[in-house]
C-alpha cells in the first residue's frame, strides 16, 4: 500500500474505534539521533492539537499506544509497515 493508503486506512481505523498495528523508523530532529525501529501493536490516530506547536506537523502522525496509553508521533515518511503491509513510497 502506498503511504496515502495507509494513512487513510490508520484514519478509518481510528475512527471506527478499532485499532492497527504500525512499525516505523524513529527520529528526533532535536537530536538528530534514531533508535531504530518502533512497533506498537494496538495504535490509534490522534488528532493534531490546535494548542500544540510543531513546525513539522504537516510530516508527522500523531498516535496513541492503546496497551501502554502513551503518546507517539512518527515521520509519516518513516512508516514501514500497517497491519502487516508493507508501505511503498510513491
Amino acid at each position: 500500500m502506498d503511504i496515502y493508503e495507509a494513512i487513510k486506512y490508520m484514519r478509518l481505523k481510528s475512527e471506527q474505534g478499532d485499532t492497527f498495528s504500525v512499525s516505523f523508523m524513529t527520529y528526533s530532529y532535536e537530536r538528530d539521533k534514531s533508535e531504530g525501529v518502533a512497533k506498537i501493536e494496538h495504535a490509534k490516530i490522534l488528532k493534531s492539537s490546535t494548542t500544540e506547536h510543531n513546525r513539522f506537523a504537516d510530516y508527522m502522525i500523531n498516535l496513541r499506544d492503546v496497551d501502554t496509553n502513551e503518546r507517539k508521533s512518527c515521520w509519516i515518511l518513516l512508516l514501514l509497515e500497517v497491519d502487516g503491509q508493507d508501505i511503498e513510497l510513491t
